[in-house]
């Protein structure tokens, strides 16, 4: 099941973030010139590591707002808060586990999985809380949801363009590898042959 998630965030990142043959060449000459480089995003980390730390506040504080407002809500919005909170509160515990881990281990398809989650889950459901009046936003609450926000918003530009430097970055490697082994074959079949010419005329 995880090796067929695995597959499947692959082939979805490959089509997001395609491989240019332009990038590719200046790619392989960066790596020929400078060896192996960290692609950890710097940014991008320094954004999760802040975002690990708020999370636990901005819980408290939705916490707090939704008790105090539980009464005057409709029944309806009642049921909806619950529900939005418990998934943003598991999706956000994924979404850094992924972000972590893709980001200092350069494993694309964690890094994809949490751009994803990102963007189709944590994305909509904070604009729901920022933006939906129904729900009777209290300024400390609308307060904490800006901030969030603004982290999430801030990772979903971030990890696309780290998420596409990594892709790139592992497509040339490969390439340069399977060159690498090509010219390894080569050199034995140099060596191999010269071993064989040189016993030739030692027998002669």
């Amino acid at each position: 099941m995880a090796d067929t998630m695995r597959k499947a965030v692959t082939s979805f990142t490959d089509v997001v973030f395609p491989v240019s043959q332009t990038k590719r060449n200046g790619q392989n000459q960066h790596m020929l010139n400078k060896g192996n480089d960290y692609l950890s995003n710097l940014p991008l980390q320094m954004t999760l590591y802040f975002n690990v730390f708020y999370f636990p506040l901005w819980f408290i504080s939705v916490i707090v707002s939704l008790e105090a407002k539980y009464s005057s809500l409709v029944t309806l919005y009642k049921i909806i808060l619950i529900a939005v909170l418990i998934v943003m509160t598991i999706v956000e515990l994924i979404r850094l586990y992924l972000g972590y881990l893709g980001n200092l281990t350069e494993k694309v398809p964690e890094l994809a999985g949490f751009w994803l989650l990102t963007v189709l889950l944590q994305f909509p459901l904070i604009m729901f809380l920022l933006f939906n009046e129904a729900a009777i936003i209290l300024p400390m609450e609308r307060a904490v949801h800006i901030v969030m926000f603004i982290f999430i918003l801030f990772e979903i530009f971030i990890g696309y363009f780290a998420i596409r430097i990594m892709v790139n970055y592992q497509v040339t490697k490969f390439h340069m590898q399977q060159f690498s082994d090509i010219e390894d074959i080569r050199q034995e079949h140099i060596e191999m042959q010269t071993m064989l010419n040189t016993e030739s005329r030692y027998t002669r």
